[in-house]
């Protein structure tokens, strides 16, 4: 089974979607295996979005991802990466489909909602980065079996 990270950011934190993020994913059937809130800083935001820290709108994107604390999650499940990064929708809500996050919740780029691994490798990453050893936990989802069929379990 496969782990990825989402960060739920400070626009769904003020418009009170936390419940309702975590409520679809696992609703979907992944499971919740890490959760904690923090303040990003500088240095984290710099390195979690070095792919664009030398576009001249990173320091917007740094001061909106800033606004207020975040909660990063760790989920977990058969391709969770894809099902997790599909669940979110386009990164631009205006264009994401209606059913996904973004979507449903989203008029924005920036404002978007969430941020999710797009890639097993990232998702590695990133759950490295936001999260300590021991932070992460394994447990047996009693319910598995009404999720997936016997043969998908591993």
């Amino acid at each position: 089974m496969e782990k990825t990270l989402v960060i739920i950011k400070p626009g769904a934190i003020q418009r009170g979607l936390v419940g309702e993020v975590i409520r679809r994913f696992e609703q979907k059937g992944l499971q919740l295996c890490g959760l904690k809130m923090l303040q990003l800083t500088d240095e984290i935001l710099e390195e979690h979005y070095a792919h664009i820290v030398d576009k001249p709108f990173f320091p917007r994107v740094k001061a909106a991802m800033k606004a207020t604390p975040v909660i990063v999650c760790c989920l977990k499940g058969m391709d969770a990466v894809h099902v997790v990064h599909r669940l979110a929708g386009a990164t631009n809500g205006r264009e994401a489909a209606m059913g996904t996050m973004r979507g449903d919740y989203s008029m924005s780029v920036q404002w978007n909602i969430i941020h999710t691994s797009d890639s097993i490798k990232t998702a590695d990453l990133e759950l490295a980065r936001f999260f300590k050893e021991g932070e992460i936990f394994e447990y047996k989802q009693s319910y598995l079996e009404y999720i997936y069929s016997e043969d998908e379990i591993i």
